[in-house]
């Protein structure tokens, strides 16, 4: 089971920084799935910016979501190797 996502913020290149459940910080990059179905209204950096957590995970106005493994299987770490921190 993978942790569920806490916070999400937009970041630049269409790169989501998202918060998971269990304190891991992880950038996910979203240009690969920009071209897919209800995924290219997101080429719009105001639409793309409307993301937020819609109950263990996120969407978009638009009404695209993202399921919570996908984000965090294919997503980095944004910590520096050897680093323990959680974020709060």
């Amino acid at each position: 089971m993978y942790p569920a996502v806490k916070e999400v913020e937009p970041g630049t290149d269409y790169t989501l920084i998202l918060t998971f459940s269990n304190g891991d910080v992880r950038k996910f990059d979203m240009k690969p799935y920009l071209g897919r179905g209800v995924f290219q209204e997101l080429k719009d950096v105001s639409r793309f910016n409307t993301v937020r957590i819609s109950f263990d995970s996120i969407e978009w106005d638009n009404e695209a979501d993202m399921d919570p493994e996908v984000l965090y299987k294919y997503s980095e770490n944004m910590l520096p190797l050897g680093d323990s921190r959680k974020a709060s």
